[in-house]
């Protein structure tokens, strides 16, 4: 039992909280039952019964209380680490930053202390200097309340400030003036007044200490210091005698102060002046106007003459009561010269010096009690305030803590508070001074969008004074409607070869809501086009609206596309809509005309074989040219610029067909070279231009430079040929059935391209680029030309399929002609020129 009554006794000061709690319910039921076994013991058990009951109520009353108590040095530089408090309330960790912990004052008093919510530590917020805070009282503590909100909890913390030695000891004057009658005795006393240190304890005045002399000794009795004659003064030998006193403190290290004395020798004076009270009392109110009288003191010299006028003076007292009071020299009153302030100072204690004509003093104690009137209105002030209210807020949320304080005492800080009626607000009494800021029913915004909430505060003073604050709260909208679109869908129109940046079109929407609720972003939803980001193509300002092209867009590749913006609102969570706009591309004169036939590529050149006996308006060749524009930009027209003849072959405008104008004569030329130009009908136009080699000639052998070809290489070659000769007889035979077979094969395989002199323009010859422009082009991959050809015959017959780009050029300007037509006609020619050749 002795064991547990001492384990009691070390428990530290608790705080009243749920943790607390249990610990003393606990401990509690175990003193119960070592009361009871207690109980049932006779003798020297009877005092241990008596002591575990005392300490349990101790332990109990001290978990009511809740304080928490520290001590620290003055001077403590800030920053400094006192205790962690949420250790000693026993709160979790995490709990004060949870709950908005602070330190509160009322508002006239330094802050000194602050905590810490992440760590829970207690530090020192502003400088502490204990003689400034407490003056000459030995224990200084410093009470300040730790607030806890959601719920409000309330926790006193004292701290105790012990004192350094950071003062000397000083002396109220610099030179002490003595005149000493020369027939004073010896052991004759005067009183030295003392020095002061603004330390307390230890750290204050110890003791005192005068130089070596012939005449005098230092006596001190508690804070008395007495000057004693220890040795005859012979005015005659000495007249004055020059001292120095020193003060000495007690703290480490030690400080000391010192003060001159000054001791004049003068004739006997032997009577001190003496007061009538040995100490003086006055209540004064505060407030009380400048040159109010608080009191007389008087003092009477025994002597005659110089020797009895006395002369009063302050003793030691602080600068703040020579700020306040005043005190005559020759009567002996104190009057009021500052403000007189009951909470800064309830009393006042002031030493007065009376001193005779011959230096001869004594000392008198005022005591001045200040007392206080009804002259501090109540302060209302906003601990914790949620601006912003949601108009669904639940009735009975707390929405702000209020404080008042009336710095008066007694009844004159009684403090009532209420609201103007009206609102659906209360206001709920919380702990000590603090009310809590209620809710009372269900809020509105469309009704009413924000209060003015006066609380108004009364004191029962004597008249009254009261004061009054205006909270404002807004009423916060949710977030309910979407944007919405002002089009069901957009379109925007532009031109290809765009510059990138260029405005396309805006789109707006629009959100009821309000505030960050009503406010809308725009942005474009994720999405491809031409197997690319559409962020690659398009851009949305998400304040505007305005969509802008990210690059130059090309016809020729993709006449529209859609890209999809959603407008969101800034709620939470926000809501959102979308719309569809389409882009629609214009075409644009930017592809010159490109020539598929004949073709420029390499060093060789195109020639056609042109029939001696061809008739006028007989079909020769064909110009093919494709642009990659539509529309007018890729109607084509055809245009001789030169000719070897220029009145023998003509060219269709929009066909590109080269026919005969009349009969060829044997005067023409055998080779005829025309310059076409291709142009189309975009504003300004482009062209192209190409050469095309006629050759008017019924056999190949008949032309004279491929005789002399020939022949060079006969005669340069000559035993090559005799070798081929040799062999050519001995192969004849098979020679002759590989040429049949092979005429035959070449009459049923496809048309393609013979040497310089073919005119038929297979499929696969076209650009990848020209094989489908969505009925844009001139040409399309399946425009193919046949032709057929008799031996011997005067003209070429020709026919064509229709054009699958029948909206280009007009009906009747194309050619009608089937294009299988041509495949015999250079499939003979072919087979002859290589039985030629052989």
């Amino acid at each position: 039992m002795s064991q547990a009554c001492a384990v009691a006794t070390h428990f530290p000061i608790l705080i009243l909280n749920e943790e607390t709690y249990d610990t003393s319910i606990a401990l509690y039921s175990f003193c119960l039952l070592v009361l009871r076994v207690c109980s049932l013991l006779a003798g020297p058990w009877y005092f241990l019964k008596k002591a575990c009951a005392f300490l349990f109520i101790f332990t109990w009353i001290g978990a009511a209380w809740g304080d928490v108590s520290y001590t620290i040095p003055e001077e403590t530089k800030q920053g400094w680490v006192i205790g962690n408090i949420a250790k000693d309330l026993g709160l979790k960790s995490g709990v004060l930053s949870l709950r908005k912990a602070r330190i509160d004052t009322d508002g006239t008093e330094k802050r000194y202390f602050d905590v810490n919510v992440d760590s829970g530590n207690l530090i020192v917020a502003d400088r502490i200097d204990r003689e400034e805070l407490c003056g000459e009282r030995a224990s200084c503590v410093v009470k300040r309340e730790l607030v806890l909100e959601s719920p409000l909890e309330l926790h006193r913390i004292s701290v105790h400030v012990q004192d350094i030695n950071d003062n000397a000891p000083k002396f109220n004057e610099e030179l002490i003036n003595l005149e000493i009658s020369e027939s004073a005795d010896r052991g004759a006393r005067f009183l030295i007044e003392e020095a002061h240190d603004e330390d307390v304890g230890q750290n204050s005045v110890q003791q005192y200490s005068v130089n070596k002399n012939d005449n005098f000794v230092l006596i001190t009795t508690g804070n008395t210091i007495e000057l004693v004659l220890d040795k005859e003064l012979d005015r005659e030998r000495q007249q004055e005698i020059d001292l120095i006193l020193t003060a000495f403190d007690g703290g480490s290290p030690q400080r000391s102060g010192t003060v001159a004395i000054h001791v004049t020798v003068l004739d006997a004076n032997d009577n001190a002046p003496v007061f009538s009270q040995a100490v003086y009392k006055a209540s004064l109110p505060e407030n009380s106007p400048l040159d109010t009288v608080v009191l007389t003191v008087s003092a009477t010299d025994a002597d005659e003459g110089v020797n009895g006028d006395v002369s009063y003076d302050f003793g030691r007292v602080t600068e703040d009561v020579k700020k306040v009071f005043s005190l005559n020299s020759k009567t002996g009153e104190i009057r009021v010269i500052g403000n007189i302030d009951f909470e800064a100072t309830t009393s006042f204690e002031i030493r007065v010096k009376a001193k005779d004509g011959l230096g001869l003093s004594s000392h008198g104690k005022v005591v001045i009690s200040v007392t206080d009137v009804n002259d501090n209105a109540p302060v209302v002030s906003l601990k914790s305030l949620s601006d912003t209210i949601a108009e669904n807020t639940p009735p009975g949320t707390e929405v702000g803590i209020i404080n008042v304080q009336d710095r008066d005492s007694e009844n004159n800080r009684q403090v009532h508070c209420s609201l103007q009626t009206g609102v659906p607000f209360k206001l709920v009494p919380s702990i000590k001074n603090y009310y809590s800021l209620v809710t009372t029913e269900q809020l509105d915004r469309e009704l009413v969008s924000d209060y003015n909430i006066t609380i108004s505060a009364t004191d029962e003073g004597s008249p009254p004074l009261s004061s009054s604050k205006t909270v404002h709260l807004t009423v916060a909208d949710i977030n309910d409607n979407p944007p919405v679109f002002e089009e069901q869908s957009y379109s925007a129109h532009v031109t290809e070869n765009n510059k990138p940046g260029s405005t396309l079109c805006s789109v707006a929407a629009r959100d009821p809501d309000w505030r960050q609720n009503g406010t809308v972003v725009y942005s474009l939803l994720p999405g491809e086009v031409n197997g690319a980001p559409v962020s690659s193509y398009v851009s949305v300002n998400g304040d505007t609206g305005v969509i802008h092209a990210v690059r130059a867009f090309d016809y020729e590749h993709f006449r529209s596309f859609k890209v999809h913006v959603m407008a969101r609102d800034n709620g939470s969570p926000p809501l959102s809509s979308n719309v569809t706009v389409t882009v629609f591309i214009s075409d644009v004169n930017d592809n010159s005309p490109q020539i598929l036939y004949p073709t420029p590529e390499g060093n060789s050149f195109m020639t056609e074989l042109v029939p001696k006996a061809a008739h006028a308006g007989s079909l020769v060749s064909k110009v093919i040219a494709v642009d990659a524009d539509s529309g007018q930009n890729a109607w084509l027209s055809y245009h001789i610029v030169k000719s070897t003849d220029p009145g023998l072959f003509t060219i269709g405008l929009h066909s590109g067909e080269i026919r005969s104008q009349r009969d060829i004569s044997e005067s023409d030329s055998m080779k005829q070279n025309l310059i076409v130009a291709v142009k189309d009908n975009g504003q300004p136009p482009l062209s192209a231009t190409c050469s095309m080699y006629l050759l008017i000639s019924d056999n190949l052998a008949e032309v004279p430079e491929l005789k002399d070809i020939s022949y060079d290489e006969r005669d340069s070659k000559l035993t090559s040929y005799l070798i081929i000769a040799l062999v050519s007889v001995s192969t004849f035979f098979l020679t002759f059935i590989i040429i049949v077979l092979g005429v035959r094969f070449c009459r049923r395989r496809k048309p393609r391209l013979l040497f310089d002199g073919a005119v038929a323009i297979p499929s696969g010859y076209l650009p990848p680029n020209y094989a489908d422009v969505d009925g844009t082009g001139t040409l399309r991959s399946t425009y193919n030309y046949d032709g057929y050809m008799t031996t011997g015959s005067r003209t070429s017959d020709f026919k064509f399929v229709s054009s699958y780009n029948d909206n280009t050029l007009p009906a009747d300007q194309t050619l009608r002609k089937s294009p299988t037509d041509f495949s015999d006609v250079f499939g003979d020619l072919e087979e002859c020129s290589e039985v030629g050749k052989l």
